[in-house]
């Protein structure tokens, strides 16, 4: 429990302080989230530390009980209202929060911050490489429901880090680093030059949240 705390912990403290860095310009440039700038993105991933558990659940309903649609507005709602630089303080502020996704526990909070961190920084072209542990933590804790939920297609491919003793599925070989392999899972499609392999095309066209 000290270590995936401290990881979470440590995640958040190098994106906060690589948000602090950022140029004003930056944070309305898009994302690998579809329609999301980087505003948007910090202010999903900062929602669990500044919306209540009644104002959660109450934009919810008004979203006809769809996460995704209330996730969607929320971050639009928040980007509008809260500065670049109010952004980044709040997640400063809350490196230490104990929040965890639901159903995933600590690790889900992990891997929650390390993928909107690299949905920011892939697709702004900074090279910030997720440290191995946080990778390890993740990979270990990953389960086959998550690439249910993203709805990834991934017959007749295996997934094959070159930085990480791991590999998932089975079919044509699907190079990257592991980091760019958790964004394949999670639905996202990355520059071409951060995948290989026969397959690589399909995971490297266009945008998803």
């Amino acid at each position: 429990m000290t270590d995936i705390r401290e990881a979470v912990a440590g995640e958040r403290t190098d994106l906060a302080e690589l948000l602090a860095a950022l140029p004003e310009a930056d944070w309305d440039k898009p994302t690998l989230c579809d329609g999301w700038r980087v505003r948007e993105v910090i202010a999903h991933l900062t929602m669990p530390y500044r919306i209540s558990g009644p104002r959660f659940f109450a934009g919810l309903i008004k979203a006809g009980g769809k996460f995704d649609r209330y996730a969607d507005r929320q971050a639009r709602q928040d980007a509008a209202e809260l500065s670049a630089g109010e952004l980044a303080e709040c997640l400063r502020q809350n490196v230490q929060h104990p929040w965890k996704s639901p159903g995933g526990g600590y690790e889900g909070a992990l891997s929650h911050d390390v993928i909107h961190g690299l949905d920011v920084t892939v697709a702004l072209g900074i090279d910030r490489q997720v440290p191995p542990e946080r990778r390890r933590l993740i990979f270990g804790a990953m389960k086959p429901r998550q690439l249910k939920y993203f709805g990834v297609d991934l017959s007749d491919v295996q997934l094959q880090a070159t930085d990480l003793d791991w590999s998932y599925g089975e079919g044509r070989a699907l190079t990257g680093k592991a980091q760019d392999l958790l964004l394949v899972m999670s639905g996202r499609t990355l520059p071409p030059d951060h995948l290989h392999g026969p397959d690589a095309s399909r995971f490297t066209e266009g945008v998803h949240r």
